[in-house]
């Protein structure tokens, strides 16, 4: 109910006006009442009142004082003048200060009905909009917040964005600052006491939702030097980007731990890799912080000989990763057994070679919708690794879920739609001028980049970047013979970073520079065709 203040000198006038209507019933309640301006604005200062019913004529502070000092010190009462005068002056005072309704004495009672009536309203429709301003506020700071953490899963899974998409989206969720900094990445996840390991309705994957609230709880407290994320591909784990401050990542993972142990009843296990600094090296702090909370026993990743605790190097891994793109499971599978032979020297470099393999496959798993088996997904598991104890056995484990990939790929590209390559070939068509690239628009179609390449060429006959250079060149053609515009020029306008590439590439196609082709006699021009 809205509180109402009754402010008049006369008892009978303020006894009359409680008797006059059915409060109550209107949705108000009387609070209290004042017999002149003073007294009424002592009683504002104590207590929260919506509305204030006032005689104008009054000793001390007259109304005219009165409504002055309301509308400066309490904008938002709604108030009721009373008078027995029909006076211009109190009039205008009334309406200076946005009083709701002028009401002459005796007051009738469908007048006060009424005007009640409609001061209600407008504070039902003030309420109504603050609450809805406040729910959209707080929609819009969780569509911030998940907007945040989607733009974080992205650098940390090396998503396709260009450098300046990923600084003007860093600037709006305030990670500006974080690109040059050293960041260490650590995984949490909850493990069941031993006594708890065999009794299904306690198992970790049963508190979820409290255990990412737990720790999302516990970051907050650091906010500004740690970022809260979860990655769909883990769903029981929760993951922090940490600033490389000294004793942060000590003193958030014994509160961490407190609070788990604690509430929960249950242990947990967080692990950390190396530092590393600046967005693009994200990936190979999250990936190390990762194989180090899957090592049975790894707390961080320290002992591993690749980058940021990588077990792998770098170019082993590219090389892997282009055997599976290309579906060439003889070479895969060798350069596996190579790398798991040379891992197997040390057992912890060994399983984190495992895992980082396998973290390598199961997102392409994922994306091709293939459900893997409870013996496939090790970091459910993590402690399947100990049985995986020589390398035939972890290569058979691998290649396994690498042959589910390829048999998949092939049965989407026989049934791919050659619309879809046929919708690539006319966006090109359309947007050759823009900053295309294959990432761009496998990302656009929903499509893994190696696998979306691998459809083009099959259903077009020629690679991605065959397709566009040849739609690029072509309009550069026209503009060589149509127009006087510089080299420079024609290079910006058909999607060529700079000339010097654009002559390079046109020469390959037609033997010939873009000067030289363009000082060729037009029928010669005419009847010239690209290379193939």
């Amino acid at each position: 109910m809205y509180r109402v203040l009754i402010v008049d000198d006369e008892p009978e006038i303020r006894q009359g006006l409680r008797l006059k209507v059915d409060w109550e019933g209107l949705g108000f309640r009387i609070a209290g009442e004042a017999s002149n301006g003073v007294e009424a604005l002592e009683r504002l200062a104590a207590e929260a009142i919506d509305i204030v019913v006032t005689d104008m004529n009054m000793p001390v502070m007259d109304g005219t004082s009165f409504l002055d000092a309301c509308h400066e010190q309490y904008p938002h009462l709604r108030l009721i003048v009373i008078t027995g005068y029909e006076d211009f002056h109190y009039a205008k005072a009334a309406i200076r200060n946005h009083a709701r309704d002028y009401l002459l004495k005796p007051v009738a009672r469908d007048e006060l009905t009424g005007a009640l009536t409609k001061v209600g309203q407008e504070l039902d429709k003030e309420r109504l909009d603050r609450d809805q301003a406040a729910m959209t506020e707080w929609r819009l700071s969780q569509y911030y917040k998940e907007m945040k953490e989607h733009f974080l899963v992205r650098i940390v899974k090396e998503e396709p964005q260009r450098d300046n998409v990923v600084m003007e989206r860093a600037r709006l969720f305030e990670l500006d600052g974080w690109d040059g900094r050293a960041v260490r990445f650590m995984t949490a996840g909850l493990t069941a006491r031993r006594a708890e390991s065999v009794d299904p309705e306690r198992s970790p994957d049963r508190f979820r939702l409290p255990f990412e609230m737990m720790a999302r709880e516990c970051a907050e407290g650091h906010r500004g030097s740690i970022q809260t994320f979860r990655d769909p591909n883990y769903p029981g784990l929760m993951h922090f980007a940490l600033l490389e401050e000294e004793g942060l990542r000590a003193a958030f993972a014994e509160a961490l731990h407190r609070h788990v142990t604690a509430f929960m009843n249950f242990e947990i296990r967080a692990s950390a890799g190396q530092p590393v600094r600046g967005f693009k090296q994200w990936k190979e702090g999250y990936m190390a912080s990762l194989l180090a909370w899957n090592v049975p026993g790894g707390k961080e990743a320290g002992d591993a000989k690749g980058p940021a605790g990588q077990a792998l190097p770098e170019d082993a891994i590219k090389v892997i990763e282009r055997y599976l793109a290309r579906g060439e499971l003889a070479s895969l599978e060798e350069a596996i057994r190579q790398e798991l032979q040379e891992a197997s020297a040390s057992q912890p470099v060994f399983v984190k070679a495992i895992f980082q393999l396998y973290l390598m496959l199961e997102p392409i798993a994922q994306e091709l919708r293939i459900t893997l088996g409870s013996g496939e997904q090790l970091w459910l598991r993590p402690e399947m690794t100990l049985s995986l104890d020589t390398v035939e056995k972890a290569v058979r484990f691998l290649m396994g879920i690498a042959a589910k990939i390829e048999r998949k790929r092939q049965i989407d590209n026989e049934e791919a739609d050659p619309s879809l390559v046929a919708a690539a070939q006319q966006f090109i068509d359309e947007h050759y001028m823009d900053d295309l690239n294959l990432t761009m628009i496998a990302e656009k179609y929903n499509y893994n980049a190696s696998y979306f390449s691998e459809m083009f060429k099959a259903k077009a006959g020629k690679t991605f970047i065959q397709y566009l250079n040849e739609v690029r060149i072509g309009h550069a053609v026209r503009l060589l013979k149509q127009t006087t515009l510089n080299l420079w020029d024609i290079a910006e306008l058909t999607g060529f970073s700079n000339a010097s590439y654009f002559s390079s590439r046109f020469k390959r196609m037609y033997g010939m520079t873009p000067s030289e082709f363009r000082l060729r006699p037009s029928e010669k021009i005419d009847s010239e065709h690209p290379k193939n």
